[in-house]
This record gives C-alpha cells, structure tokens and sequence, in this order.
C-alpha cells in the first residue's frame, strides 16, 4: 500500500535535502518513530539505521537503509522487519516559481506473511499515518 503526500515550503531543497537524507530526523516528523538511531556508515548510500516506531499501539523494530541520495533532489530508504518492508522516497525540487521546496513525500509498504492478510484492514491506521507526516513536516521543514 503506498500512501503520498505533496508538501510545498520556502526552505531551499538543500536544507531539506540535508535534513531528510539525516534519517535520525525522523523522530521530528514521523509520528510512529520512537527513536532512529545510525548504527552503521556514515549517513550516506548504504547506511544501516536501528528503528523503533509504535504502530497501532504496539512498539517494533525496523533496519532502515539508504537506498539512494541524489544531492538536492532524492532520499530513498527502505526499512524491514518479520512482518513489512517500508519504503519511504522523498522527491524533492524547486518549488513555484523557483520558490522554497516542494516535496513529494512516498511510503510504500509491503506487508509479510500473515500481515499480509491485514493489509485491507490498515489502510485507514496507514492514511492517518500519512496526513500526520504531512502535517510535521509542514512544521519541520519552515524551521530549517
């Protein structure tokens, strides 16, 4: 199920691109993290990041790594566990009129195993996921 959300501020991409590529960041706008952590590398492609997020009440754990970074213009992480992979891609570009950033924000997420039975019952939990990221980082990225 693949949730995508478009957000449009006056920070330049630069200053998102250094704040999303920084996945530890993610405590500050996604509302399932608990803690990310950097356990491995040094932030760029092919780093490992430990993450405790609280999805429907329950705490989990996810590995996180950078997939892609393109200076200015893309992050892509992918985070798995037992039970989902999560593949969160942060297009980023000039906004109107060369003006600030718009960023389409994208997670993908591939249940597992039996999991993969409750993907129809999640797409609400999922949805409501992706309105509150949007809404931090409406709040987040205005602050850099």
């Amino acid at each position: 199920m693949k949730i995508t959300r478009t957000i449009t501020v006056d920070t330049s991409p630069a200053a998102v691109y250094a704040y999303l590529k920084d996945f530890t960041t993610s405590t500050d706008w996604d509302p399932g993290t608990v803690e990310t952590t950097l356990v491995e590398g040094d932030g760029g492609v092919g780093s490992r990041y430990h993450n405790r997020s609280v999805f429907r009440g329950k705490e989990t754990e996810l590995t996180y790594v950078t997939l892609d970074l393109q200076p200015d213009r893309l992050v892509v992480m992918r985070g798995e566990n037992k039970t989902v992979i999560a593949q969160d891609t942060m297009s980023i570009r000039p906004g109107p009129e060369g003006v600030g950033t718009e960023l389409v924000y994208e997670a993908d997420f591939t249940f597992k195993g039996i999991a993969k039975l409750a993907t129809p019952f999640l797409r609400r939990d999922l949805t409501t996921l992706g309105d509150e990221a949007e809404e931090a980082l409406n709040r987040e990225l205005p602050r850099l």
